[in-house]
This record gives structure tokens, C-alpha cells and sequence, in this order.
């Protein structure tokens, strides 16, 4: 009898231990698959977070370039005549000079009168599409309007003021067509050597 005791008491401890090892095992892969699951999760994440920046960069370019698409569009709509405005500039100049230089008086010469007619039609249409005259006569220098052909010395005008305008320019809009061509005024001698003189005076009156 103690016999068969012993024996079922092995059979029943061997059981336990043999119960025991499956949930060890099982919560050791348990353990693994969610360390698994975790890095994967975090891999996606890692992912998305990639391909969302990814998004937003693509959606930033894409809007920069619709801007620069629409900014290059209006630009070449307000300036789509600039090279005709050009070509048609030097007209202008020849009807200009041919008024200018014409003989005698330009009141009742039907001749000149016409020509006069023909510049001021066709400086209104230049006017329409935006094309202006630079000031220049009497105006300070201003290299990005002005171009200098020469220096005139001259007390009836300001040092670096523009004394005479040789050829006109001309603004479509805001951009420059062609700069004007002028005469820029500079300090007479006389004016220049008045300060050294002065002085020179005040120090032998100092003496």
C-alpha cells in the first residue's frame, strides 16, 4: 500500500512539473512575440513619421512652385510687348527729331503738323500698355535710370545733376527699357579752388 502511495504521489509531482514547463514556455514567447510586435510598431511609426514629413515638404514645394509658377505667369503677361515697345522706341526718337530739326515754324505746316499727329498717337499707345518717359533735365544723377556720356562743368547746375538729356529714356512700369543718355554737371574750377583759397586767407589772417 505505501507502495502504490509513493508511486501516485511521483506521478502526481511529475505532472505539476510537467504542467509548469508549457506556460513557462508560453510566456517566454508571449514575451517575444510583443517585443517583437513593440519594435515593428515603433519601426511603422518610424515610417510614418518619414513619410509624413516627406508629405509636407512635397506639399510646401508644390505650393512654392505654384507661386512661382503664377508670379512668372503675370510677369510675362505685364511684359509680353517689352521687346515691341523697344523696336518701336527708336520711331519715336526719328519723329522727335524730325519735329525738332523741321524748317521754319511748326504751325501751319501741314507736314509737321501730320508728324506731330503720328508721335503723339503713338506715344498714347506706348502710355496705354504702360511705357513712361524718365525724367532726367535738371534731376539728380541716377545710375539705374541716368547713363553719363560726359561732364559739363557748369555753376547753373548742382555737381551731379543732370545738365542735358542727349537721348531719353524710358520705364514700362516699373522696369527699365532704356536709360537715358545724359550730360552730368560737375564743379567749376573756380568753385573748387574758392574753399582752398579761403583758407589759405583765414591763416594768414591768423598770423
Amino acid at each position: 500500500m505505501s507502495d502504490e502511495m509513493k508511486r501516485n504521489t511521483d506521478e502526481t509531482c511529475g505532472d505539476q512539473i510537467s504542467d509548469l514547463t508549457p506556460q513557462e514556455a508560453n510566456s517566454n514567447a508571449l514575451e517575444s512575440d510583443l517585443a517583437a510586435l513593440k519594435q515593428k510598431l515603433e519601426a511603422k511609426e518610424s515610417e510614418a513619421k518619414n513619410n509624413y514629413d516627406r508629405l509636407l515638404r512635397q506639399a510646401a514645394e508644390l505650393e512654392n512652385y505654384k507661386k512661382r509658377t503664377a508670379r512668372e505667369r503675370d510677369e510675362a503677361i505685364r511684359f509680353a510687348n517689352e521687346s515691341l515697345i523697344k523696336d518701336l522706341l527708336p520711331v519715336v526718337d526719328n519723329l522727335e527729331r524730325a519735329i525738332a530739326h523741321a524748317p521754319g515754324s511748326v504751325d501751319g505746316n501741314p507736314l509737321v503738323e501730320g508728324v506731330g499727329m503720328v508721335l503723339r498717337g503713338l506715344r498714347d499707345v506706348l502710355a496705354k500698355h504702360g511705357v513712361t518717359a524718365i525724367s532726367a533735365q535738371g534731376q539728380p544723377f541716377d545710375p539705374s535710370k541716368h547713363e553719363a556720356m560726359s561732364q559739363v562743368e557748369t555753376a547753373d547746375y548742382e555737381p551731379n545733376s543732370v545738365v542735358a538729356e542727349l537721348h531719353k529714356g524710358y520705364m514700362l512700369r516699373d522696369r527699365l527699357l532704356r536709360p537715358a543718355l545724359v550730360s552730368v554737371a560737375k564743379a567749376s574750377e573756380t568753385r573748387e579752388k574758392k574753399n582752398p583759397d579761403s583758407k589759405v586767407e583765414n591763416e594768414q589772417g591768423d598770423d
